[in-house]
């Protein structure tokens, strides 16, 4: 990560230096609340809340793992010119988004400032470890299970969430945000409905994920996740896990791998072969696949693709 800060050197400076010139911190000479997220997801959220009153743009695209961004200059610019920051939080970004907001040179979206928000406060967090956490266990997020957003009550939680912010930040458009919100929660309850009837008659189907990424949405559909291709969070697999896990789905009648789109398929498609499963490449984020660009589309998009992958593996 120092690397790519000192690749920037002093022509990145001299460029931080004219936008700071260039373009005014204050809210009200933007006139729109400019806002920065770690993740698309995040950005889906407060585009609905936000509507036509803000500027947003997720630094992470939705086809990457989160938790391994290549922290490039031009996120310096971005987060220079942000009135808020929002985050994942529960360390998703601790590999590569701490260094960007310390050398950014933004005090507004300091962690503790006015202009920071970690989205995790207001989500229900599962999985959170109890207990001493070694580096034998892998990645372990010691907060918790950082995919929270894949469950659509923690998107209604997030969104409120996002809008009392906005609504503190820009108070003469506080009743715009709310109403933003209370229409994007009625039409979130709606959607909900329409994809818990497509999952109810697969309620209890055991799945294999490649990533621990799916709890959230697991608990909420009523799936049974009973393994992982991966032997620990961030451990790439291992032959004798492999076996394992194939021994697992025969003996378990387990028919489905889940797998994040920025994974190599090579295992999983081998597991699938020696078992008789099924590999489904699920989006854990918007913008996984160009098509996907709302909140909305990323559960109509996975739901559309489990239903039909369950129904061919009964």
């Amino acid at each position: 990560m120092n690397r790519v800060f000192s690749r920037a050197g002093s022509l990145l400076a001299v460029a931080v230096t004219m936008t700071a010139c260039l373009f005014s911190p204050s809210i009200a000479a933007a006139k729109k609340l400019n806002v920065i997220t770690a993740t698309t997801d995040l950005a889906a959220l407060v585009q609905e809340v936000g509507g036509d009153k803000i500027n947003v743009e997720s630094m992470a695209k939705g086809y990457q793992d989160p938790h391994f961004v290549e922290a490039k200059p031009s996120f310096l610019l971005k987060l220079r010119q942000a009135d808020l920051l929002v985050v994942v939080g529960l360390q998703l970004e601790i590999g590569w988004l701490p260094p960007l907001i310390t050398q950014c040179g933004n005090s507004r979206i300091q962690v503790g400032a006015n202009g920071y928000l970690d989205a995790s406060q207001f989500a229900e967090i599962l999985e959170i470890p109890q207990g001493a956490i070694t580096r034998a266990m892998g990645d372990v997020h010691p907060l918790g299970n950082p995919h929270y957003w894949l469950d659509p009550d923690n998107g209604r939680r997030v969104a409120k969430g996002i809008a009392a912010k906005l609504a503190e930040m820009d108070s003469e458009d506080a009743a715009y945000f709310q109403q933003r919100d209370q229409d994007f929660e009625r039409r979130l309850a709606e959607a909900d409905k329409k994809w818990l009837a497509a999952m109810a008659p697969y309620r209890g189907r055991k799945v294999i994920t490649y990533h621990n990424s799916a709890p959230n949405f697991a608990h909420h559909f009523g799936l049974n996740v009973v393994g992982f291709v991966e032997p620990r969070p961030g451990i790439p697999p291992t032959p004798s896990h492999t076996l394992e896990v194939i021994n697992m789905m025969k003996r378990d009648h387990v028919k489905l791998i889940m797998v994040e789109p920025y994974f190599d398929r090579k295992t999983p498609d081998s597991i699938a072969r020696e078992s008789g499963g099924t590999v489904v490449e699920y989006l854990p984020s918007v913008g996984g696949v160009k098509e996907v660009t709302t909140y909305f589309q990323l559960f109509d998009y996975d739901i559309a693709l489990l239903t039909k992958a369950f129904q061919a593996n009964p």
